[in-house]
């Protein structure tokens, strides 16, 4: 026989189920209070709802409900289509997420190529990078990040699950002229560019 969930538990339900964005533990104790375990029951929903049409996850310190990942193509909604990333935002993207916090100077000498304006407007409006301060160098160039949204958006709990070298190798993501290049040389390009960094 099931126990009833006790009311802190309930409480921690329904202020996530409410909510319009993910919450930090700090932000559910502002509505449910300090008399329970936030932690355990954090544990408890995520059990609970493990297998079923939602799931509680945490997405960089924030918990929300989402739609099991087996189920989000039948609750697509037919949308305009969505303007695709160029390659240049996508390569900037990716070097913001392995380098952060990362200057626009930083991004350009991993690229080799100047970043124009709008490719970080871009991925600004798209809410996955912010801006995260200046450097602490002349000339105090502004640094970004990446934020919670791009945790989200592509399911990461942190930048930790992002993919390493092995996995980009086994999907055939990595530049064939740099597996040629690494081939010959016997290391990595991409592990030579961050000792030479």
């Amino acid at each position: 026989m099931n126990a009833e969930p006790d009311d802190y538990l309930r409480a921690v339900e329904a202020a996530l189920f409410v909510a319009e964005t993910p919450l930090t533990p700090s932000e559910i104790r502002l509505h449910v209070g300090e008399a329970g375990d936030l932690d355990a029951a954090l544990r408890t929903l995520g059990d609970l709802y493990a297998g079923r049409g939602v799931n509680l996850v945490e997405r960089g310190g924030r918990w929300h409900f989402q739609t099991a990942a087996d189920l989000a193509h039948i609750l697509r909604r037919e949308k305009d289509e969505q303007r695709k990333l160029s390659r240049a935002a996508m390569e900037t993207l990716a070097i913001i997420a392995y380098h952060e916090p990362v200057s626009r100077a930083e991004i350009e000498a991993i690229r080799g190529v100047q970043v124009a304006k709008g490719t970080l407007d871009v991925l600004m409006e798209a809410g996955w990078v912010r801006p995260a301060g200046r450097r602490e160098v002349p000339g105090r160039p502004l640094i970004y990040a990446t934020t919670v949204e791009f945790l989200t958006h592509f399911g990461l709990s942190s930048r930790r699950d992002l993919p390493g070298m092995d996995d980009l190798r086994a999907a055939g993501l990595l530049d064939p002229v740099d597996l040629a290049l690494e081939g010959l040389t016997g290391q990595s390009v991409v592990e030579n560019d961050e000792e030479e960094a």
